[in-house]
């Protein structure tokens, strides 16, 4: 008897153990298990949120994100209760995300991106022709931006301009095409560059500043008619060969376009003599928001990715673009406007759109 309970003691202490490794196994496998962060982001980084690379950068961290895309200046409007973050294209609308939710503390700008102007070739030349614009290679340039708001001030057509009646598709208005100011951010950003210059070389911060915008604002902004919400529908409207031929867009939208492969023999890239970039701000609303946040500051792999996708990492000492055919390598000649404050910025899109 002795023996069969030392036998059934012994098979039992094994079993113990069994249970035990698998019981540890199981918390093993709980500890590295993805975490949800639910986010909001600009439509224009859906691509590298839905990038397979960076989807596993990620999950090696231990967090899974499910992210859903709005314009910038529309998440304001949004109901983010339950959400860990939200990751609007600029710092103004994040901070009038950080004031509705009582969000408090540093908020992480990972990356950044400036507006540039794409435009098909023959418009470019023209451009270069009339003073509008200056060409570097075949496929990327300048381009200037007080010349070109005195020609919309004059309503400045196609027509008038040397070189232009031999291409057809150049007819009517010369304008550029935006995205909705009052919900887009890049269409904000547009507007916050032209004002910026048409004050004379300063951030418009009061009424007088808006006073003497708002005119030209509404020109520009009128003469679009209807405006898309979202720079990624903007942007592939150009790729595609529809709409107008010059269009106000990401930097880093063209970046992930040549990386995927592609390289529109048509397309040149100008870059506006006054710019501004788009700071992509997080507003993290959770712990896990705020880690996610950090990540995407700081983590070599995720940083890696986000210059595959066209965006340049803040504080990125390595080079942006190796091929420097459409895009430049550095932001040498281009001028950077400040912004203005969310307050500001909200009137002269509403006094835009008139």
């Amino acid at each position: 008897m002795r023996r069969i309970a030392g036998i059934i003691l012994a098979v039992l202490l094994i079993g113990g153990v069994v249970v035990a490794v698998v019981a540890g196994r199981s918390n093993e496998d709980n500890g590295t298990a993805t975490k949800t962060v639910q986010a909001v982001i600009g439509s224009e980084k859906a691509e590298f949120f839905a990038d397979p690379d960076v989807v596993k950068a990620l999950a090696a961290k231990g967090y899974t994100v499910k992210a859903e895309t709005s314009g910038s200046w529309a998440m304001e409007g949004l109901d983010l209760k339950g959400y860990d973050l939200a990751l609007p294209s600029s710092q103004a609308p994040a901070v009038a995300l950080a004031a509705k939710y009582k969000v408090t503390g540093t908020f992480p700008r990972p990356f950044y991106s400036p507006l540039v102007v794409v435009a098909h070739r023959n418009a470019a030349e023209v451009l270069a022709a009339n003073g509008l614009a200056t060409l570097d290679t075949e496929h990327r340039g300048t381009f200037k931006m007080a010349a070109y708001l005195d020609a919309a001030r004059d309503d400045r057509t196609w027509q008038q301009l040397k070189g232009a009646r031999k291409y057809g598709e150049l007819t009517g208005t010369l304008y550029l095409s935006s995205t909705d100011p009052e919900t887009s951010n890049s269409g904000a950003l547009y507007l916050a560059a032209a004002s910026y210059v048409e004050n004379g070389g300063k951030v418009v911060a009061d009424d007088a500043g808006i006073d003497r915008a708002a005119p030209l604002l509404h020109k520009l902004v009128s003469v679009q008619g209807a405006q898309q919400s979202s720079s990624d529908a903007v942007f592939r409207d150009f790729v595609s060969g529809a709409g107008n031929p010059l269009v106000v867009v990401y930097e880093s939208q063209v970046a992930s376009l040549l990386a995927e492969g592609q390289q529109p023999g048509d397309l040149v890239v100008l870059y506006p003599d006054t710019t501004v970039n788009s700071d992509h701000t997080v507003v993290p609303m959770t712990e896990n928001g705020e880690a996610v946040a950090e990540l995407l500051a700081t983590d070599p792999k995720l940083r890696e990715l986000e210059t595959r996708h066209g965006f340049r990492p803040q504080g990125e000492a390595s080079e942006f673009a190796s091929d420097t055919t459409y895009l430049k390598q550095e932001l040498t000649g281009v001028h950077q406007a400040a912004v203005p404050t969310s307050k500001v910025l909200h009137e002269l899109a509403r006094r835009a759109r008139g």
